[in-house]
């Protein structure tokens, strides 16, 4: 199960500092590298927003 990032996103930097993968990247809203993605669920269960879903 991959994950996305929605609009939701404030860019607050919790999930980046959650993912044991580096796989999420900074940007206006911030942007998970599915092939690094260990789809783990850390940055869901990180994001206050619930701005990170299931594709």
């Amino acid at each position: 199960m991959a994950y996305k990032i929605t609009d939701e996103c404030l860019a607050c930097g919790t999930c980046l500092e959650a993912c044991p993968s580096e796989a999420i990247s900074e940007g206006d809203i911030y942007v998970i590298d599915q092939d690094k993605c260990a789809e783990c669920g850390a940055c869901v269960d990180a994001c206050p927003t619930g701005a990170i879903i299931e594709e």
